[in-house]
């Protein structure tokens, strides 16, 4: 699914209960101070909680940038399937297993 259509699904009232915007470029999902350089108004600019990315392959390199760079608590779940995902890196704590075992429980609902 197409961040834009995630979007439009939003503005009808096919998904409630949460703020969702998009595309946005990284900066402008995390940082306001970007957001407004570049003159980006949404209501999630600089403040986004949830980042989806396009498919798997960016969604491990993302989530490991910001495990290995950013030293960040991640949680990862595949969406979209039957029921969410988990697909652990090996080399990810405890800690993390348990983040995607929460994140896949509240995507199921």
């Amino acid at each position: 699914v197409k961040a834009g259509m995630i979007s439009k699904m939003n503005e009808r009232k096919q998904i409630g209960g949460c703020i969702i915007d998009g595309p946005l470029a990284l900066d402008n999902a995390i940082s306001e101070f970007a957001a407004q350089k570049k003159g980006i108004t949404s209501p999630v600019a600089g403040k986004a909680d949830i980042l989806i990315v396009p498919d798997i392959a960016a969604g491990n390199i993302f989530g490991k940038a910001l495990t290995y760079y950013a030293n960040y608590q991640t949680g990862h779940t595949l969406v979209g399937t039957k029921a969410p995902v988990i697909i652990p890196s090996r080399a990810d704590k405890s800690d993390v297993k348990l983040n995607c075992i929460a994140l896949s429980i509240l995507c199921s609902k």
